[in-house]
């Protein structure tokens, strides 16, 4: 017997999170399967709608209006800008605790990098220490965190001609933690003001975490750290470290493994908690049978057939999951939603076509950081975000495409990764439940 539900997801990203929510809020029984855990802890936090366009142009004021002006091919062609706006409304509800909600301009956020990137939604944690801010800034990294480097992170953004004056230090943090500590231990001592021995005596690390950043401090207004002051109450931590400073606090939004990616992911979950969203982990889709297949029934249409199950694999049984709708967000080529060899590029569920050059010699450019095609790989989709095969047709009139699996956009270009996700995810998801009886 198949495992049923009306919306069948499948993909554990942002752009299923947002497919998952906006079907269940339309009142459909909304189940998700991925194979692997959340991919938001590898991810900044930063929710970026578009920060450059295809050819360069930027950092974007405003993204919302270039979107027009966009290949026709692009997501956000294809959704529309009003959808754009829809499911990030839907985001600042699900995740109030983040700004950017009250404008329509980019703001520009300092990165562990040392990079400024332009973003339309950001933490509050991260707020104090926007670029556009002109009061000077100090960074501090910790010896151990080998991730942050404030001193090369205050290098290059005086390098982009910030209009502040920013400098780096980088202390002991309290307690002499491992080089291969985890994030996570950091944010635990600070969330919960641990007793640690510094000096052979015993000090509360916020304490003695200040001590070391007073004498550091040569005049800044404002203080910048590593994005690991605590996990469920990184602004607890931030606030008692403002105001023994007297200097406002920050984050620098790290890489991998990101705690705003984290705590981003535990705000969603509970919203697809509270819609009723099942959610299954660590069982990959491998398969599907269509309708025509299974009931001997002809197509709907003369294009298109329905998916009738998919196919997921448990402990090496094969296990059927039907659903009246479906939706493949399962990211691109990065994520494994999107799959190459020497001959072809392909999507392995569904068998979707990717359009490409035959020749593989034009999947790439031949400088190292020139206008690669691979990077806009994806499935063609119609407006419903249907997937269409090599002649146009829709190739399943049950089954839509969401986030990086889409082609016709670079994503790590433009700045549009999770703006893309968020707003083809809700597109998606509307539909799913729209086609559901």
């Amino acid at each position: 017997m198949a495992i049923e539900s009306d919306v069948l997801v499948i993909g554990g990203g942002l752009a299923g999170y947002a497919s998952a929510l906006s079907a269940a809020r339309e009142g459909a029984h909304v189940r998700l399967v991925s194979y692997k855990q959340s991919t938001l802890q590898a991810a900044s936090g930063l929710v970026d709608v578009l920060g450059y366009t295809p050819d360069g142009e930027g950092p974007l004021v405003d993204p919302y209006s270039a979107i027009p002006d966009l290949p026709a091919e692009h997501p956000y062609r294809t959704v529309g800008v009003d959808t754009v706006r829809s499911a990030l409304s839907l985001f600042d509800e699900v995740v109030p605790s983040y700004h950017g909600g009250q404008t329509d301009a980019n703001a520009l956020v300092p990165t562990h990098g040392g990079t400024v990137k332009p973003t339309a939604r950001y933490p509050a944690s991260v707020r104090a220490g926007l670029a556009s801010d002109e009061r000077d800034a100090l960074l501090v990294g910790f010896d151990g965190l080998v991730d942050f480097d404030a001193t090369h992170v205050a290098a290059h953004l005086r390098s982009a001609g910030v209009p502040f004056g920013v400098r780096g230090v980088s202390i002991r943090f309290p307690g002499d933690l491992q080089a291969d500590a985890k994030v996570t231990r950091y944010a635990k001592l600070l969330e919960t003001n641990a007793t640690v021995t510094v000096d052979g005596r015993q000090r509360q690390v916020r304490d003695a975490l200040l001590d070391r950043v007073q004498s550091a401090l040569d005049g800044e207004s404002r203080v910048g750290f590593p994005a690991v002051l605590g996990d469920d109450d990184v602004i607890g931590v931030r606030d008692a470290l403002e105001d023994s400073l007297g200097a406002e606090v920050f984050e620098v939004p790290m890489g991998p493994p990101s705690l705003p990616g984290l705590r981003l992911e535990d705000d969603i979950f509970d919203a697809l908690d509270a819609a009723g969203v099942s959610i299954e982990t660590g069982n990959p889709v491998v398969d599907y049978e269509p309708v025509a297949e299974t009931t001997g029934e002809t197509s709907a249409t003369d294009e298109s057939s329905r998916v009738a199950h998919v196919v997921v694999e448990k402990n090496g049984a094969e296990v059927p999951y039907s659903a009246e709708e479906y939706v493949l967000a399962t990211g691109g080529l990065v994520g494994k939603g999107v799959e190459s060899d020497r001959e072809s590029v392909y999507e392995p569920i569904f068998d979707c076509h990717v359009p490409h050059p035959e020749d593989r010699y034009d999947w790439f450019d031949r400088a190292a950081f020139g206008d690669h095609p691979f990077a806009r790989f994806g499935v063609d989709t119609d407006d419903d975000l249907r997937p269409l095969d090599g002649d146009g047709s829709t190739e399943f009139e049950n089954l839509r495409a969401a986030g990086a699996v889409l082609g016709g956009y670079d994503f790590a270009a433009e700045k549009s990764g999770s703006g893309v996700s968020l707003a083809t995810g809700y597109a998606a998801g509307r539909a799913a439940a729209g086609g559901v009886a």
